[in-house]
């Protein structure tokens, strides 16, 4: 068994791979169920990739060529599948050589997001060619397959940009970008951005209603304040609504948050069983692959730790909770051993109002914020504030 196994070759995992291997740990593996390495960004060839993390601009294939490479001395292996994780870190796998099993070692999961599809999202009409998600459309794009011409995109968040980035790369024009919300969920002026660079209109507080055409999609049923649209064009992207790649630890039994949809953590990167770690994108829906990489690099900073047995206990950890307009918070535990603790979470909706840490029935934290959904808060506290609580609750007034 390696000393460390990372499940999944995106930003997040290796990037963890780096880290430990530059520190000197010896063996290393990574597992990719795919034939390549590199996660999402292998397939969206638009530039804006690597700032956070590598201080360079790259576009998505560049940047994850430039992972694999920095994560050299780590053993990348590709078209593995996990299909259980067992306790203690036992690894169940399927590869073209047949089934394998790895016992025992500290495991990484960084696993990911993946979009909710058109079932998922309860759409009706036909079941016509040219409706696919993001990824799916950007994977077939690098592939130099063109799936429509004048799609309608599904949705407004930062993914939904990265779609129309790769459908003007393609040739392809957009014939709107559809938000069922009162403004658009990536920063403004990104519908400004669609409108005037892209010639693609914005619709707020528009919904998709339906899906017409027999073998391939003609039209789409918009629906605004109670009055239906058709609208012709010939494919459908759903973006964005993002969910957390957790089934692998579901299925073993670790805690899962339902808020985040992903596993539980202590602010360690622990996982409920400690041999087990988890980062990047599969603790919650959805933040920049920057950001998961240098999350990775975070979590791997702790294996590291653990590896020289310096981790405190995991069963002093105290739970953390999300109350008022908060949506979630993570990580769901904490061990209060003197270090500050970084939080961070997301509102259900808009707001502006007091945002409070409570330790216990004390007050340790508060000051006014505005928010909107899918922005990141972020709260870094003093550890020593903490010390002898039993509890803290994050919450939105």
């Amino acid at each position: 068994m390696p000393d460390v196994t990372i499940i999944g070759a995106g930003p997040a995992g290796l990037t963890a791979a780096r880290v430990l291997v530059q520190a000197g740990v010896r063996d290393v593996q990574v597992l990719e169920r795919n034939p390549q390495p590199g996660g999402l960004p292998r397939f969206c060839d638009h530039p804006g990739w690597g700032v956070w993390d590598l201080h360079r601009f790259y576009n998505g294939p560049r940047y994850a060529a430039e992972l694999v490479r920095r994560a050299a001395g780590a053993n990348i292996r590709t078209n593995v599948t996990v299909t259980a994780l067992g306790e203690g870190g036992t690894l169940h796998l399927s590869t073209i050589d047949g089934p394998e099993v790895l016992e025992g070692g500290i495991v990484l999961l960084a696993t990911g997001i993946r979009e909710k599809p058109r079932g998922a999202r309860l759409v009706s009409g036909t079941r016509p060619w040219g409706v696919t998600t993001t990824g799916a459309f950007q994977e077939m794009a690098q592939a130099g397959q063109i799936p429509f011409r004048r799609p309608v995109i599904i949705g407004s968040e930062l993914v939904a940009f990265s779609a129309l980035l790769t459908a003007r790369h393609a040739g392809i024009k957009p014939v709107a970008m559809v938000e069922p919300g009162p403004r658009i969920l990536a920063r403004r002026p990104g519908d400004l951005f669609a409108r005037a660079v892209f010639g693609v209109p914005v619709r707020t507080n528009t919904r998709l209603v339906a899906i017409q055409g027999i073998d391939r999609v003609e039209a789409v049923v918009l629906e605004r304040n109670g009055q239906c649209e058709e609208v012709p064009c010939d494919g459908v992207i759903f973006t964005g609504q993002f969910t957390p790649e957790a089934w692998l630890p579901r299925s073993a039994g670790l805690e899962i948050d339902p808020a985040t949809g992903g596993p539980a953590i202590d602010n360690f990167f622990r996982c409920a069983d400690p041999a087990y770690f988890a980062t990047g994108n599969l603790l919650r829906p959805v933040e920049h692959s920057g950001f998961a990489a240098l999350e990775g690099a975070r979590a791997a900073t702790q294996i590291l730790r653990a590896l020289r047995g310096e981790l405190p206990d995991a069963a002093a950890a105290i739970p953390v909770t999300a109350g008022g307009a908060m949506r979630y918070i993570y990580p769901q535990r904490v061990i209060l051993d003197g270090t500050q603790i970084q939080l961070f979470g997301r509102a259900v909706h808009a707001h502006k109002g007091r945002l409070r840490v409570m330790a216990d029935d004390t007050l340790v934290y508060e000051r006014l914020i505005k928010v909107l959904p899918e922005r990141r808060i972020s709260l870094t506290l003093p550890g020593a504030a903490l010390a002898g609580h039993k509890s803290l609750s994050v919450i939105l007034d």
